[in-house]
């Protein structure tokens, strides 16, 4: 791969200073509260310059799920290959949790929710292609080859379950007060009776 050029490094570091920018108001104002030209200000670039990386405020978003399918997909090479599948679906729930409570958080989590609800929006949270869904697939498809998992119920179906499971914790955390609602204790305990039902 040639060199960047320093246009290319300089629209790098300006793309990558909105980015910063935007997620650290969304976090201390609520995605709502925050402008285009409040985020164009803060960060000392120009409207021209957020539309050019940006076509809108949710945008951002995506690019920070790109961060966390990253994220996912380096998680899932640390796990030992002899470890069950099921053990591995479990402790991807749990490093997930982990990751959206401490780098995403409970407002920009909120919004995302929001968001997915709102028409015309991206699907983001029920986007099959994503990198998530993609690696429980494979581990409930290895899983059931292996006969660790229930070979009658399509790998398909579990992938949803297993997903759904996740995103139900994530918006039970969104409901009730932080205190009271551990995200990661949660989700082992909604995660763990279902693989358990999903196992041979």
């Amino acid at each position: 791969m040639p060199p960047m050029t320093p246009r290319q490094i300089k629209a790098q570091q300006t793309k990558k200073k909105i980015l910063e920018v935007a997620l650290d108001l969304f976090s201390k104002k609520g995605f709502d509260q925050v402008t285009v030209d409040e985020i164009v200000n803060v960060s000392n670039t120009s409207k021209g310059a957020f539309y050019v990386h940006f076509n809108s405020k949710y945008e951002i978003f995506l690019e920070k799920f790109k961060e966390i399918d990253d994220f996912y997909e380096t998680f899932t090479e640390t796990l030992p290959s002899k470890m069950s599948y099921s053990e591995k679906i479990i402790n991807l729930t749990k490093s997930q949790m982990v990751y959206l409570k401490d780098c995403l958080g409970k407002d920009l989590m909120r919004t995302v929710y929001i968001s997915a609800l709102t028409p015309n929006q991206p699907k983001t949270l029920s986007n099959t292609d994503r990198t998530l869904y993609k690696i429980i697939h494979s581990f409930v498809k290895q899983g059931q080859e292996q006969g660790e998992f229930k070979d009658y119920i399509p790998a398909k179906e579990i992938t949803m379950l297993i997903t759904r499971c996740m995103r139900g914790t994530l918006y039970d955390w969104l409901l009730f007060d932080e205190e009271s609602f551990d995200l990661v204790e949660e989700s082992q305990k909604f995660i763990g009776p279902i693989i358990a039902s999903l196992s041979k």
